[in-house]
């Protein structure tokens, strides 16, 4: 019996000490989001949703551009920039 604890005792440790693998993505702080703003605004997007950091770059989604489509983006991570889009359905 004691060696059943050891093995649930050894499991719990090895999870704890993992790192969040589907949890990495976060919000971008004031100073992010006025650059990532100031970059949309260049871009002709008028409006947009949610903004997060994940896989290394920025996500924005449901941006609206002046000419009325809806693009999900996809920012670097370095210096903010559209690097990809995609027009959501």
């Amino acid at each position: 019996m004691n060696w059943k604890l050891a093995a649930l005792a050894l499991g719990l440790s090895t999870l704890m000490a993992s790192p969040a693998l589907a949890d990495d993505d976060r919000p971008p702080t004031a100073e992010e989001r006025t650059k990532i703003e100031e970059v949309l605004k260049a871009e002709g997007f008028t409006a947009w949703k949610e903004i997060e950091f994940d896989d290394n770059r920025w996500e924005v989604d449901d941006a609206t551009h002046s000419d009325g489509k809806v693009y999900d983006l996809y920012l670097s991570g370095k210096d903010m920039s559209v690097v990809f889009k995609t027009l959501d359905d």
